[in-house]
């Protein structure tokens, strides 16, 4: 990875710069981030070696732009064009610019953008759900080739799914916020995100826990050593098709304990067996049932990214049907959420058998209440 900053200094715009990094490492050295000011580095992609080299070759890896300003900053109107005309000459790197200030995006483009330059992503920061609804409409409808979102400092849990469905995000990356300051991550959002992800396909990187963790409903604070460590650890990134999902650990609730919770939820507790539900689960045997809800379970939730998961259990037509929306195992996310095994990974032959007992335990409580 290689980072390149022509310009350096920005000025806040949103709640996710307030405990900005670049303020914090300036103000360390008494230095004010809020002057803007070009870099020695301006010239940095063009610079050669004594064999007359690039310095920065296409093995480098991807050229971060602009880590210690925003590309878009009004104060860096005069400069840009010249960084425009940079990474139109090394086409050979990819450069990926991160920021806030995508409603810009259209008046800062060069004559001959067109409908996107191959070598640029273009990355817009949600740190919350309100810039995740002003940027990620602003971001899709942009002439862009490659397109990302950030959540990082993740302020909040975030439902971006309905524009993760369209296709045009090719990744999402998430993490807490570091410093003495730092505002809570917690990982029911991250995972909430990553399940979004999952559904659509997109590729999904939990960067960093942040100082101040939230898990399970416990505080941890995070040394700024291991934060990234942390994150790795959970297993929590996602790739799609690699059953990434299988690398995070989670513990199977007990029945009893799943079933006051299902109990406590209003929704889960509205569905009973209807009389001919009962009749049809009584003319069958056991074994029979059981086999349906087995098969139910392979076709319908063992993938590790199921057909339409979420609308892929109906309501009605069948016990098996409404006991999976009675014990939250109608769909992958509800897997998750209510049992905790992990989206993004292929059920286990095991994982099948505790879904199947649980269906099968909700339907034979049912009876007993006839």
């Amino acid at each position: 990875m290689t980072i390149w900053n022509p310009w350096h200094g920005c000025r806040r715009i949103s709640p996710g710069c307030a405990n900005c990094y670049v303020y914090r490492r300036d103000e360390s050295i008494g230095k004010d981030a809020s002057v803007v000011s070009k870099t020695r580095s301006y010239g940095l992609p063009l610079q050669k070696d004594r064999s007359g080299a690039f310095r920065i070759r296409p093995e480098s890896g991807t050229v971060f732009t602009c880590m210690t300003s925003d590309f878009f900053l009004p104060q860096a109107d005069d400069w840009r064009k010249g960084v425009w005309d940079i990474i139109r000459q090394r086409k050979d790197l990819s450069f990926h610019i991160i920021t806030k200030r995508i409603s810009r995006f259209e008046e800062c483009i060069p004559d001959d953008w067109g409908s996107g330059w191959d070598n640029v992503t273009v990355t817009a920061t949600c740190e919350d759900q309100q810039r995740t609804d002003e940027r990620l409409p602003i971001l899709l409808q942009l002439p862009i080739k490659h397109r990302q979102m950030i959540s990082e400092p993740m302020l909040e849990e975030i439902d971006a799914e309905k524009y993760l469905s369209t296709g045009l995000i090719e990744h999402v990356t998430c993490g807490g916020e570091s410093g003495s300051s730092a505002r809570v991550c917690d990982y029911r959002w991250v995972r909430e995100l990553r399940r979004q992800c999952v559904r659509c396909g997109v590729p999904f990187t939990f960067k960093q826990t942040g100082a101040r963790f939230i898990k399970d409903g416990r505080l941890y604070r995070i040394d700024r050593s291991i934060q990234m460590q942390q994150a790795v650890r959970s297993g929590c990134s996602y790739v799609p098709g690699e059953n990434s999902g299988a690398g995070i650990s989670y513990s199977l609730p007990r029945w009893e304990e799943l079933s006051a919770r299902l109990a406590a939820s209003k929704f889960r507790s509205s569905f009973k067996l209807s009389e001919a539900d009962r009749q049809y689960v009584l003319e069958k045997s056991p074994d029979v049932i059981r086999a349906h809800a087995a098969d139910f379970v392979r076709r319908r939730l063992s993938a590790e990214s199921p057909d339409k998961d979420g609308r892929q259990t109906p309501m009605k037509g069948h016990p098996v049907f409404t006991a999976q929306h009675a014990a939250a195992c109608c769909c992958r996310g509800c897997l998750e959420k209510w049992h905790g095994i992990p989206t993004g990974k292929e059920l286990t032959p095991q994982e099948q058998e505790y879904i199947v007992d649980v269906i099968m335990r909700w339907i034979t409580e049912q009876l007993r209440e006839m």
